[in-house]
């Protein structure tokens, strides 16, 4: 059987008047946002969507919005021709692709970069996150100035030590849902707060859009997969594998009656620091509301964000006692 060959559509009218076609006539869309860069995660996630939908959407867009001007939005792998090769292989296909060059471009703002070029003369101290911190959108001056927030559940975990990032995973998934109309939208639970934000925001903000959470796809020696693993020297990747090592280790703790999560963390930020990763957080918290507990008595997830090298990688496990 041939390899199903997905429309391409990089304009948003384009896209919106596929769907409301395809809605017309009976049926539903899944979509699976992406930046590119696809791996068996992604391809997990459209396999995922199938079984909610008929018809799969899949975005390929690297945000600005969401990356501050000292993180790696320029450095962000991409190989578009790769992506198109590996969702002709998944069974069931996708039946669009909807690769945008610019989300942010509104063709009517030249008097604002006018503005903003050369220092971002609007830019002020009660711009960005609030304290002055700014995306690559706002630091090239395009206009945008409307950011969805889920206030309280970005402030923790990645919020911390990335402030603008979950205002423009709202924002862009705002703009998406609006674009592609979907009926059902999946999301990795690798990026587990993200997906409780997007539910939170879907929830808070009545679209009328399925969110469904789809489990982490690991390679053979439990390594979350992610994009970023290609910036992985051998002997980073190899040390990299100490997150996982620690999770399964305190999970396997909790089962056996160890519910102290000052000593879990303490052991995995051990094994981490041990195999030469620098930690960023260590947080044991509640799976609906992402608050930290100081002791397990209900369904927790355990998020670690550690660096290796330059290469800055998450991964979760939920437990369940």
């Amino acid at each position: 059987m041939a390899a199903k060959e997905p429309l391409v559509i990089t304009a948003k009218d384009e896209m919106r008047k596929w769907s409301r076609k395809m809605r017309s006539q009976g049926k539903s869309i899944g979509l699976v946002p992406t930046m590119g860069y696809l791996h068996q995660g992604h391809l997990s996630l459209i396999q995922e969507a199938h079984k909610h939908s008929h018809l799969i959407v899949v975005s390929i867009y690297v945000n600005p919005g969401q990356f501050s001007p000292s993180e790696d939005l320029s450095t962000y792998p991409s190989d578009l021709h790769g992506d198109m090769l590996k969702l002709k292989s998944v069974p069931g296909g996708v039946d669009v692709v909807f690769c945008p060059k610019n989300l942010y471009d509104y063709n009517n703002d030249s008097d604002e970069k006018q503005k903003n070029k050369n220092g971002n003369e609007n830019l002020g101290a009660g711009d960005g996150d609030g304290n002055g911190v700014v995306s690559c959108v706002e630091e090239k001056g395009s206009g945008h100035e409307t950011w969805v927030r889920v206030e309280r559940l970005e402030k923790g975990l990645c919020g911390k030590s990335r402030p603008v990032f979950f205002r423009g995973v709202a924002t862009i998934v705002t703009k998406l849902f609006h674009v592609v109309e979907p009926d059902v939208a999946v999301f990795g639970k690798k990026d587990y707060q993200q997906w409780r934000i997007i539910q939170r925001m879907v929830r808070d903000l009545d679209f009328a859009i399925e969110i469904v959470g789809s489990e982490i796809t690991r390679d053979s020696d439990g390594l979350a997969l992610s994009s970023r693993n290609v910036h992985l020297s051998p002997e980073e990747r190899q040390k990299a594998l100490s997150i996982s090592r620690s999770l399964s280790k305190a999970k396997a703790a909790a089962k056996e009656g160890q519910v102290k999560c000052r000593e879990l963390k303490d052991s995995a930020i051990l094994t981490i620091t041990q195999a030469g990763g620098r930690i960023d957080y260590a947080e044991i918290v509640d799976q609906e509301n992402l608050k930290s507990v100081e002791e397990i008595k209900g369904p927790v997830v355990f998020c670690i964000a550690a660096w290796f090298g330059k290469v800055r990688l998450i991964d979760n496990m939920e437990i369940d006692i």
